[in-house]
């Protein structure tokens, strides 16, 4: 089997952050449409559907890329130092790219503005510190599946986020690049422009510590495994 390119790798990582922003963005300009004002209703409309494809695209894409769609599971990666640094960067910049032509897409399928600014406000010490757990448990959620069971990560994700979507303060956005294309949508799903850094910085200190949590919980050496079984 012929080795997958460069331009393959990153290709499927722009397509799939951006089929993801397309799906968080679309959905939620849907669920608001048909809620009736019900903001319970329009969550659950917005929650089912990004469940739903991450499931899609990981088992699609995962093969190709790795599928991380998400700047801090790619820094995860590069700390485990199993994607380089040069492909590293590439990756979270298609991502971003991805990420915003996902959000013009569903604007444009809904009709509204294409290009927008979020007036959404997600601020202060509970949303970050719940962003910092979504990002947290995903990270542990996609590396402690990786350790028990591969092919069940697609699974795993999609179910992981649908929870998350609904026990942070936050709905889990948990991803860089997903922050800053919402804050391109003043739709049911954005965050304000200003509120981003302090999102992506809790997101990022997330996924750190939880890359530290599982070097200790799943990559204990093999000696110290078999004395305690």
């Amino acid at each position: 089997m012929s080795e997958i390119s460069t331009a393959q790798k990153v290709t499927a990582e722009f397509t799939g952050t951006a089929f993801l922003l397309a799906t968080v963005v679309g959905s939620g300009i849907m669920a608001e449409n048909l809620a009736g004002g019900n903001v319970a209703v329009a969550l659950m409309g917005n929650t089912i559907p990004t469940g739903a494809i991450l499931y899609v695209l990981i088992t699609m894409l995962g093969p190709v890329s790795g599928a991380h769609f998400n700047p801090a599971v790619t820094l995860v990666f590069r700390l485990k130092k199993e994607i380089s640094g040069h492909l590293s960067l590439i990756y979270v910049l298609a991502q971003i790219a991805g990420g915003i032509l996902g959000v013009f897409v569903a604007h444009l399928m809904f009709e509204v503005d294409m290009l927008q600014f979020s007036q959404k406000a997600r601020t202060g010490s509970p949303q970050w510190f719940a962003e910092m757990v979504a990002t947290f448990g995903l990270v542990v959620t996609i590396l402690g599946t990786l350790k028990a069971r591969t092919g069940a990560v697609p699974l795993a994700v999609g179910l992981y986020i649908t929870a998350a979507y609904w026990f942070t303060a936050s709905t889990s956005f948990a991803n860089p690049a997903v922050t800053i294309a919402r804050s391109l949508s003043n739709t049911f799903s954005g965050i304000a422009p200003a509120h981003v850094g302090a999102f992506v910085l809790a997101q990022l200190a997330g996924a750190v510590i939880a890359w530290l949590y599982c070097k200790w919980q799943f990559e204990r050496k093999s000696e110290s495994q078999g004395k305690h079984a």
